[in-house]
């Protein structure tokens, strides 16, 4: 239900230019652990290219053909060597192992159902490494924000934009939140001045409670190690806006 929200990949660049605090600490976190990286869900390698910058072989793995397609020009105009992979982040086997895998900016949030969050840990964990680590980050979910998604289109003024072509772009969402899957489903409209709703796209992202992600990792034969509430490491409290999680094959 997520895909045409993907299907133009420079709009989303605009919508998401990449947080350099994240970007920062998932290149400390290459650094750390040093060797080959993989990256589910890259997108269109915001995170992964500066980490193959700094001169780590690097795999990115994505479902959108669109999204791939941007990543790939985006290294080639940078001058940075990346493989990029089409491929469904619930099922993949590409053949070896890595010392490091990230899954990035709320991307696992797109496996709605456990069986697929299981299989997708499953996944991770044949491909790593001795010694190796996943890292990914998921927003906390905050009980207050869910239930007061009621369906009414409001403005969201922080992921307001400027695209070169239409001028400054304006960012309403409608969303509802479906306590009994734990999922959100949300209509996105982008309006300029001159083009209301020049594109309008569905976006459904699932909650991950703090008390069921280490049940799902085990399930998946993976082992929660570290737990971060920001960017900069500070440990995981009840008012987080994220989890930021660090694991190892359990």
């Amino acid at each position: 239900m997520s895909g045409r929200f993907y299907s133009d990949a420079r709009l989303y660049d605009r919508l998401f230019p990449g947080g350099q605090p994240a970007v920062d600490f998932y290149r400390a976190e290459a650094e750390r652990h040093g060797g080959s990286v993989l990256e589910l869900g890259c997108g269109t390698g915001n995170k992964l290219i500066p980490i193959a910058s700094d001169g780590h072989p690097c795999t990115g793995l994505e479902l959108s053909q669109d999204m791939l397609a941007e990543a790939r020009r985006k290294a080639t105009e940078r001058g940075v060597a990346v493989e990029w992979v089409q491929g469904d982040m619930r099922d993949f086997d590409l053949g070896r192992t890595f010392d490091l895998v990230l899954i990035a900016a709320n991307s696992l949030l797109h496996l709605h159902e456990p069986a697929d969050l299981v299989s997708c840990f499953r996944s991770v964990r044949a491909h790593l490494a001795p010694g190796a680590r996943l890292v990914f980050d998921v927003f906390n979910p905050d009980v207050r924000l869910l239930a007061g998604a009621d369906g009414v289109r409001r403005s969201r003024e922080s992921l307001s934009f400027v695209d070169p072509d239409r001028g400054d772009v304006r960012v309403e969402v409608a969303d509802t939140y479906d306590a009994a899957a734990q999922v959100t489903r949300g209509t996105w409209h982008f309006s300029a001045d001159s083009e209301p709703d020049f594109a309008v796209a569905p976006l459904e992202i699932r909650s991950i409670f703090p008390q069921e992600l280490p049940l799902l990792l085990s399930l998946g034969g993976l082992r929660l190690v570290e737990r971060f509430g920001d960017w900069s490491r500070r440990p995981f409290t009840a008012d987080a806006a994220i989890q930021l999680c660090v694991c190892e094959p359990d």
